[in-house]
C-alpha cells in the first residue's frame, strides 16, 4: 500500500514538474493562436487536465512537449470548428446617397457564371480568412469603420482608445489585408 501512495506522489511530482517547465512556452503558443485570452487560458487547462488523464490512464508519453502541443493545436482546432464566426457575407455598409451596400456588391456577380462565381466565393472566404488572422483590436477597428461605417471619433468616444492608436490600428489592418489578399489577386488577374 505504501509503495501505491510513493507511485502516486511521485507521478503527481512528474506532472507537476511537466506543467512547471512548459506551461509559459504553452500559453504562449495558445496566445498567438486564440485570439480571446478566456479561450487560450481555457484549451490551456483543457491539456494539462489532458495530460493528468493520460498519466491515471497510464498511457504511454514518450515525448511530453510534442504530446502537449500537439494536444493543444488539437484544442484550437476545435475551438474554431465550433465557434462560427460572424459571416461577412452578412455586412453592409452605407454609401454617400445613403444606399445600404453588401459586401457582396463590390465583389464579382455570382450569376455572371460558374468562373465569377467561384471567383466571388474565392474572394469572400479569403476575406473572411484575412479579417479572423487580425489581431481583435484591428479587426475591431476595421470593421467599424469600413463595414459598419464608423467615425473614429465615435468609436473613441466610446472606447476611450485614442483617435491615433484606432488610425495606427486600421492602417495595420489595411496593410495586412493589403499583403495577404495580395496573392489571390495576383492568381485570379494572371489567369
Amino acid at each position: 500500500m505504501a509503495s501505491l501512495e510513493l507511485m502516486a506522489k511521485e507521478q503527481d511530482q512528474r506532472i507537476s514538474d511537466v506543467v512547471k517547465r512548459e506551461q509559459s512556452r504553452l500559453r504562449n503558443f495558445t496566445r498567438r493562436r486564440v485570439p480571446d485570452p478566456r479561450d487560450a487560458e481555457d484549451i490551456l487547462q483543457d491539456v494539462f487536465y489532458e495530460l493528468v488523464e493520460a498519466n491515471r490512464l497510464l498511457m504511454p508519453i514518450e515525448h511530453v512537449t510534442g504530446w502537449l502541443f500537439r494536444v493543444a493545436r488539437n484544442r484550437i482546432t476545435d475551438l474554431f470548428r465550433k465557434k462560427k464566426p460572424e459571416s461577412f457575407r452578412d455586412s453592409t455598409v452605407e454609401d454617400e446617397d445613403g444606399e445600404v451596400l453588401e459586401i457582396e456588391d463590390f465583389l464579382p456577380s455570382s450569376d455572371a457564371g460558374p468562373e465569377a462565381l467561384y471567383l466571388h466565393n474565392v474572394l469572400l472566404d479569403e476575406l473572411e480568412l484575412a479579417l479572423d488572422e487580425l489581431p481583435e483590436e484591428q479587426r475591431r477597428v476595421f470593421v467599424a469603420h469600413e463595414l459598419e461605417g464608423r467615425s473614429f471619433k465615435e468609436m473613441a468616444a466610446e472606447s476611450g482608445v485614442g483617435l491615433n492608436t484606432l488610425l495606427s490600428r486600421k492602417r495595420y489592418a489595411v496593410l495586412h489585408l493589403r499583403e495577404r489578399l495580395q496573392s489571390v489577386y495576383d492568381e485570379f488577374t494572371k489567369a
